[in-house]
């Protein structure tokens, strides 16, 4: 089965500590096996691992300082879509994104800052998500939620040591030692 990698590009050390995990976390709840930084940053690193071991699966962590080389060893196996305000209408462009999903991986990039011209050119769809600022948390969460047609949310992850069960009246929370 086709995975989705998110390439996090540029994050300033001090300033995007709190977003950049936030980034990594919703990368993973919904649906990413991987996030790739371009900044080594350990306590984001630490952050992401730590909820990796409490709540399960197996989303990886990664650091790589050629961002293009990655790019582009990537399209060999797959497509790249680059979330941007300037891009194409989500909407429009989803159903064939997910039609070619079913054959490739997917490799979603969201910059933390300006992002150079080379992105726009190595990606095979520049997306937009709605034409208004916004974080690029909230691009992630939107585009990965409509690759995924809403499966996502409720995923089951092995190796879980904390499980929330959905209820409508009461909170249930699954621990590894089964105590609630």
């Amino acid at each position: 089965m086709p995975v989705v990698e998110v390439l996090r590009l540029g994050h300033r050390l001090e300033r995007d500590k709190r977003i950049s995990t936030h980034v990594a976390l919703t990368a993973r709840a919904l649906g990413a096996k991987k996030i790739i930084f371009t900044v080594e940053d350990e306590s984001v690193k630490k952050s992401v691992e730590k909820i990796v071991n409490t709540w399960g699966g197996d989303f990886k962590f990664e650091v790589v300082k050629n961002w293009k080389k990655y790019i582009k060893d990537f399209k060999e196996r797959g497509i790249v879509i680059h979330l941007t305000m300037y891009g194409a209408n989500v909407n429009e462009y989803m159903p064939k994104i997910r039609d070619e999903f079913k054959d490739k991986d997917i490799l979603v990039i969201i910059g933390a800052e300006k992002v150079p011209k080379e992105v726009y050119e190595l990606a095979d769809y520049n997306i937009s998500i709605g034409n208004q600022p916004h974080s690029e948390v909230a691009a992630l969460a939107i585009f990965l939620d409509r690759l995924f047609e809403g499966r996502t949310l409720y995923n089951d992850y092995k190796n879980a040591k904390i499980k929330i069960i959905p209820s409508k009246d009461k909170k249930i929370v699954i621990r590894e030692n089964n105590e609630n």
